[in-house]
């Protein structure tokens, strides 16, 4: 993996990003939009706009920024298509079933690696010879690799 030019990120740590501004998790999305291609199909970003309204993230931003957020991952991201059997036929699938979207994206989109927060993603690293790094390890791998 010489370069980082196709990412995922997990859906909690998107929310994180649009959460708190200038975060690890923030800071890891915005290495990858100016520095390749942050990946997503229909079912994370639908889940990611889903998420992103519900009344308790209020206290953090206003609904008009989340959707803003949303809006700009949409904009921004690269749309890859899953098909829907895919999610079921992979390799090895996640223990959290809700999480098989992500690693199906991986394969979609043929990824350099997955930002995830999530310990039922994390414990997989590496999935398919591909990463799956927290926000942190990404962003100190992603910063090694640019120089």
């Amino acid at each position: 993996m010489n370069r980082l030019r196709r990412v995922v990120f997990d859906t909690s740590t998107l929310v994180s990003a649009a959460l708190r501004v200038g975060s690890v998790p923030h800071r890891a999305l915005a290495h990858v939009l100016s520095a390749g291609e942050v990946c997503v199909s229909a079912a994370t970003l639908a889940e990611l706009e889903e998420v992103l309204t519900r009344p308790k993230f209020d206290r953090y931003q206003s609904a008009d920024a989340r959707r803003g957020f949303a809006a700009i991952v949409r904009r921004h991201a690269a749309l890859f298509t899953v098909s829907e059997g895919t999610e079921f036929n992979l390799p090895s699938p996640c223990r959290d079933p809700k999480d098989n979207k992500f690693l199906a994206l991986i394969q979609a989109c043929e990824a350099d690696a997955l930002v995830s927060s999530d310990a039922d993603l994390l414990v997989l690293h590496p999935w398919q010879n591909v990463p799956i790094l927290t926000p942190a390890a990404f962003l100190a791998m992603a910063i090694h690799k640019h120089r």
